[in-house]
């Protein structure tokens, strides 16, 4: 280690990423700690990986290939078989001849080229990625903890559909289901993209024909992950499994359709809620994988300080009044709004929600869904609900005057509701409603409080690793030196865990506007948005990028999530 961090030293000098001094000073530290030097100042921030690779390559005349930003042929990875890659922590990148070009982190292994020489019969051209790079390609290509299934499935797929003759671009028909084999091996696949999204707690999963492949993406933590897909030529049969599993018409592929499904992974019991819709190369179909175990959170697992938690609490016990939940989509509206029906779910309540659609099914709730089609609308589920003398009220969205007006109305006697609109921060729905034609002073009369909220990742507590900020970050976030100095700041190294993310789960961010007599003083004058957000500010709310602070000097999460969540959020 002490030979390679010499040369590598040197290098890093030489062109300019660190300076002797700081080399000294972290060579001294480093000796202390019993870690190599380069390591140490990689770890401190003083170098960034991109930096030595930069070096290493430099130093042996090679090129660097960023491997996040292209995609691989088939047949080039099938030219460095999986136990081989994975040995040797090598990822094929370009195939001409007998010539191979492969990507490692360590160009100065002549022993791994010279393995790899002789073991694939090819000369070897080495590029250069760092370390983390190599890790994610090795993941996305030849499987492990973001793999979706491996070349084996594939391969004994391909042989099972050649050797029974299926006709992959039309082999089920809606008459067939029942006919069809469980052990199958369309099914098979098509059950192991579900399982392994599953196992990998993704929330989503995106098939999406492109021209020339199928790409499958895992949503995970909120992010897209790209995984390993299968050949182009089993896009048509994949397509029809999943349109009959989630009972949809598979001879329609020109309108979007809708669907669900409801399948077992191991012990669990899931459901999957199928959107099929025509694009240039095919139909894509996203399945948003609806786990009944996320029901049970409490207020805390959302992310709820305990300050933030009791007045939560006071709030959604309220008589009558209506409380607004706001966010873009994907902020965590419907999973708070369904962890509180479960906190206030007794057999002493009637409870009814109007929702479009039902995402989830709770144990002693009524619930409704929207179907436009046969003309049951918000507002039409709303009136008549209204006389099954409900005691609260959730409606999934405030859409339209007639859907606003009818729930106001109804939490002026003596119904609790809850439903959720489309704004950036808590005072703006005010503003929201108003725009869409609610009266001022019935906004004022009926809203009890509104709460903002965005979801930020969760540092993975496998990997954590205390983490000093940048000069940046403290400038965005404008954190002061008395925070600075009781901080805790955290942030994930990457693990099996968290598949070398450094983040696992989510939590919320929360904004909380609790409307009192001054507040609807305000309302009731039509005031801009800006002067109610200062009239809250004053009684006490946080903003959403000061509750992330909070959430970022706990450790709970790091700098560039609150910052990337609150952009335009002052502090």
């Amino acid at each position: 280690m002490a030979e390679k961090d010499d040369y590598l030293i040197d290098l890093l000098v030489d062109l300019g990423f660190v300076t002797s001094d700081q080399v000294e000073q972290a060579r001294k530290e480093a000796q202390a700690a019993g870690v190599g030097v380069v390591d140490y100042m990689v770890a401190n921030g003083m170098l960034r990986p991109a930096d030595v690779t930069q070096a290493k390559a430099a130093h042996f005349g090679a090129e660097v290939v960023n491997l996040a930003g292209m995609q691989i042929d088939d047949a080039v990875i099938a030219a460095v078989p999986r136990h081989i890659a994975k040995k040797y922590r090598v990822v094929p990148v370009y195939l001409h001849d007998n010539t191979l070009t492969v990507a490692m982190s360590d160009p100065s292994d002549l022993a791994t080229i010279d393995s790899l020489t002789h073991l694939l019969n090819k000369e070897i051209v080495v590029m250069v990625a760092s370390e983390p790079e190599i890790e994610a390609a090795l993941a996305k290509y030849y499987g492990g903890q973001r793999s979706v299934v491996d070349d084996e499935k594939f391969k004994g797929v391909i042989e099972e559909l050649t050797r029974e003759h299926v006709e992959v671009t039309g082999s089920f028909g809606q008459d067939q289901e029942a006919e069809v084999d469980a052990d199958a091996p369309i099914i098979r696949l098509v059950n192991s993209i579900i399982t392994d999204a599953v196992k990998m707690r993704a929330s989503d999963i995106h098939l999406e024909p492109l021209e020339k492949r199928f790409r499958v993406r895992y949503r995970i933590d909120g992010i897209l992950h790209e995984v390993k897909g299968p050949p182009k030529r089993l896009q048509a049969a994949i397509i029809s499994r999943l349109k009959i599993m989630s009972n949809m018409s598979i001879s329609e592929h020109r309108i979007p359709q809708d669907g669900r499904i409801q399948t077992k992974v191991g012990n669990k019991v899931l459901d999957l809620r199928v959107s099929c819709i025509p694009t240039t190369h095919g139909e894509s179909i996203v399945m948003r994988i609806l786990d009944k175990e996320g029901l049970k959170l409490g207020l805390p697992e959302l992310g709820f300080f305990t300050d933030d938690q009791q007045t939560f609490e006071r709030l959604i016990t309220l008589p009558d009044g209506i409380l607004l939940v706001t966010g873009p989509t994907g902020s965590g509206k419907t999973t708070t709004l369904y962890a509180v029906l479960h906190f206030i779910n007794r057999p002493d309540r009637k409870i009814i929600t109007v929702e479009d659609p039902v995402e989830y099914i709770l144990a002693g709730i009524n619930q409704v869904q929207v179907n436009e089609a046969v003309g049951l609308t918000f507002a039409t589920a709303l009136r008549s609900i209204l006389r099954q003398a409900p005691n609260i009220i959730m409606v999934g969205e405030i859409r339209d005057l007639e859907t606003a007006t009818i729930a106001i109305n109804a939490s002026l006697t003596g119904h609790l509701v809850f439903s959720t609109l489309h704004t950036n921060d808590a005072p703006s729905a005010v503003t929201r409603l108003i725009d869409i034609g609610v009266k001022p002073f019935l906004v004022a009369s009926s809203t009890r409080a509104i709460m903002a909220q965005r979801l930020v990742r969760r540092v993975c507590k496998k990997c954590a690793e205390p983490r000093q900020p940048t000069e940046a970050e403290i400038r965005q976030l404008n954190l002061d030196p008395e925070q600075l100095a009781t901080a805790k700041f955290m942030a994930g190294r990457g693990c099996a865990e968290c598949a070398n993310t450094g983040y696992r789960g989510r939590m919320g961010i929360f904004e909380i506007f609790v409307v009192d007599d001054e507040a609807r003083k305000l309302i009731y004058e039509k005031v801009p948005a800006s002067v109610l957000r200062n009239r809250a500010r004053e009684m006490g709310m946080r903003t959403l990028r000061e509750d992330g602070i909070r959430k970022v000097l706990a450790g709970l999460t790091t700098p560039e999530e609150v910052i990337r969540a609150t952009v335009g959020d002052e502090a």
